[in-house]
C-alpha cells in the first residue's frame, strides 16, 4: 500500500507536483481514480490518491443481493489496494473529518481496528484538486427509532450485518416454529424493490438446504409513503413490478407513513402498525454526511454539495463533486439530476475526459447529460424499465430477458471500465463458473 505524503499542501508547492484526491471509492469515485491514475499518475503528470474508509469496492446495486445472501460479498468485492497498484494511483484508508480550504488540506480521522484500538492516528493530506464522491445513504427524515431499530444497506459492512441478522432470524423461526416478519420502508426506490425480491429468492432457495417452506412462514411487507411503488419510474414499470412482487407473496402497503420504528416493528401515522423482527430503511436519499465536514461549501437540505454543469462546487472551483453526494440542476430543468448509477457514471466519465485539460489551463467543459432510460431489477424474477430519450425506440418499455440483460450489462460495463475488457471478461467467466458449483445462497 503506497501512502501519500502527509506533510500538507505546502510541500506540494515545493515539489511542483499536483495531487488529485478522490474521496469515496464508489461507482463514480473509483472510475475517476482508476482512469486518472492511468492517464496522469502513471506518466507522472499528477499524483492521484483515493481515500475511503472501506478496504474494497462493491458495485452498490449488488449490495441488496449481498444483504440477502443471494450473492457472495467476497466474490463481488474489488480491493482498493489491488486496483491502485494496477492503475497508477495510491489508496489511503480513512474517514474525512474536516477540511482547511485555505491551506488545501483534508483532515482524516483516526482509523480504528476490529479490537477498538487505532490502526492509524488522525492525520492530514494536502491536495490541489479535491473530488468528493462519497455517495449517499437512506434518509430517515427524522423518524423516531430508525437509527436504533433499523438496518441500512448503504455499505458492504451494513449488507453483511443484515445478512447475518436475516439468517439468524430464519434459524429462530425454524427452531421456535413461528412466523418470520420482515418489513422494508421504501417502496419508491429501486433499493427497496430489489431487496424485497432478493429476500424472496433467499426464502425460496432456503428450502433446498433443509429449511422447509420458509416462504410460507415468512411475512414480507413493503411500506411506501406514496400512492404507488417506484415513483421516479414510468407507470408501466410501476405496475409490472407491483404485480410481480404481489405474485411472489410480498405484502405492499402504499400511502403508509411510518411515524416510529420499534424493536417489534413499525408504527404508522394512521395508528396502524406493521410487526416485524427484521426492519430495513431504504427510503429517500441524502448525502452521506461527509459534505458537512467540508469547509464552507454550499449544500442543499439533503446534505448534497451544490455543483454547476462543470461539476465544480459553487464555493470552490478546485473542488469537484460527483454522484449521489452532488446536486446538479441542469439549465432549464425544475429538478436536479437523480441520485442514480447512470448519473454517477456520466459525471465520472465527464471528469475523466476534461479534468486533464483543465489542469493545463483550458476551460472546464459543461456536462451534457443524456437520459439513457431506467431499469429496476427484481433479482431472478425479472426486470423492467424504459429506454430513455435516445435510440430508435425512445421511452419504450422493456421487460423480461431484454431488461435483465440490460441490467447485467450495466454491471459488466462497470467492471470493464475498472479492469479493462480482457480482465473484465475473465471476471464474468469466473462468476459463471462459480455459479455452477457454489451454493445458491450464503449458508456458512
Amino acid at each position: 500500500m503506497s501512502a501519500p505524503d502527509m506533510t500538507g499542501a505546502a510541500a506540494l508547492g515545493r515539489s511542483g507536483g499536483r495531487r488529485i484526491v478522490v474521496v469515496g471509492g464508489g461507482i463514480a469515485g473509483l472510475e475517476v481514480a482508476t482512469r486518472l491514475g492511468q492517464r496522469l499518475g502513471r506518466p507522472g503528470r499528477a499524483e492521484v490518491v483515493l481515500v475511503d474508509n472501506e478496504t474494497a469496492h462493491v458495485w452498490k446495486p449488488m449490495l441488496r443481493a449481498v444483504a440477502a445472501g443471494t450473492s457472495d460479498s467476497h466474490r463481488e468485492q474489488l480491493p482498493y489496494v489491488v486496483q491502485a497498484s494496477r492503475n497508477g494511483f495510491s489508496y489511503w484508508p480513512g474517514t474525512l473529518a474536516g477540511q482547511d480550504r485555505g491551506r488545501k488540506v483534508l483532515r482524516l480521522a483516526s482509523l480504528p481496528g476490529p479490537d477498538g484500538r487505532d490502526i492509524l492516528g488522525a492525520r492530514e493530506i494536502g491536495y490541489d484538486v479535491l473530488v468528493p464522491a462519497v455517495g449517499s445513504r437512506a434518509n430517515d427524515y427524522g423518524t423516531s427509532g430508525i437509527a436504533e431499530h433499523c438496518h441500512l444497506i448503504d455499505s458492504r459492512a451494513q449488507a453483511d450485518v443484515f445478512n447475518w441478522a436475516a439468517r439468524a432470524e430464519m434459524l429462530r423461526s425454524l427452531a421456535e416454529n413461528r412466523e418470520m416478519g420482515i418489513a422494508i420502508v421504501g417502496g419508491g426506490s429501486a433499493t427497496g424493490i430489489d431487496l424485497a425480491a432478493e429476500l424472496m429468492h433467499l426464502l425460496e432457495a432456503a428450502a433446498t438446504y433443509g429449511a422447509g417452506d420458509m416462504r410460507a412462514r415468512a411475512r414480507l411487507t413493503l411500506i411506501e409513503s406514496g400512492p404507488r411503488l417506484l415513483t421516479p419510474f414510468p407507470e408501466r414499470s410501476q405496475e409490472a413490478a407491483t404485480r410481480r412482487l404481489s405474485a411472489l407473496g410480498v405484502e405492499i402497503r402504499c400511502n403508509a407513513r411510518v411515524s416510529e420504528a420499534r424493536e417489534d416493528g413499525f408504527r404508522l401515522q394512521d395508528g396502524g402498525s406493521v410487526p416485524a423482527s427484521l426492519r430495513v430503511r431504504a427510503a429517500g436519499v441524502r448525502g452521506s454526511g461527509v459534505p458537512s465536514e467540508l469547509d464552507g461549501l454550499d449544500t442543499n437540505r439533503n446534505h448534497q454539495l451544490l455543483v454547476g454543469t462543470t461539476l465544480q462546487t459553487t464555493g470552490d472551483p478546485a473542488v469537484f463533486a460527483l454522484g449521489d453526494c452532488a446536486s446538479l440542476m441542469p439549465p432549464g430543468e425544475e429538478r436536479p439530476l437523480p441520485a442514480t448509477a447512470q448519473v454517477a457514471h456520466q459525471q465520472a466519465q465527464h471528469l475523466i475526459r476534461h479534468l486533464p485539460d483543465w489542469l493545463e489551463g483550458r476551460p472546464m467543459q459543461p456536462l451534457a447529460y443524456r437520459d439513457l432510460g431506467s431499469l429496476v431489477s427484481l433479482g431472478p424474477y425479472g426486470a423492467y424499465g424504459s429506454l430513455g430519450d435516445v435510440g430508435l425506440f425512445r421511452a419504450g418499455f422493456v421487460r423480461g430477458r431484454l431488461a435483465q440483460a440490460g441490467h447485467v450489462r450495466l454491471r459488466r460495463s462497470h467492471q470493464a471500465r475498472l479492469h479493462g475488457v480482457w480482465r473484465g471478461t475473465l471476471n464474468w467467466l469466473v462468476d459463471r463458473l462459480a455459479g455452477l458449483v457454489a451454493p445458491r445462497i450464503r449458508v456458512d
